[in-house]
């Protein structure tokens, strides 16, 4: 019988938790965009997720670079 390899994660949980809380503000309203929030209010999912990863790409956790 043939071995299942296990994948390695793209995303730690620490970045999978950081997405699951800016969506939550951004499903209560509450996310802001630009540096400390000083821009306006987020409009859409993709944006919220930007973010999320953003921050976690900062915090220094495992995240994959982003495309240019």
């Amino acid at each position: 019988m043939a071995t299942k390899r296990k994948r390695k994660r793209k995303y730690s949980q620490g970045s999978s938790r950081e997405v699951k809380n800016e969506m939550h503000r951004y499903k209560r309203g509450k996310a802001k965009s630009g540096p400390g929030g000083q821009g306006g209010k987020v409009k859409s999912r993709k944006q919220a997720i930007a973010i999320a990863l953003s921050k976690a790409r900062k915090k220094g956790k495992k995240v994959p670079k982003k495309k240019a």
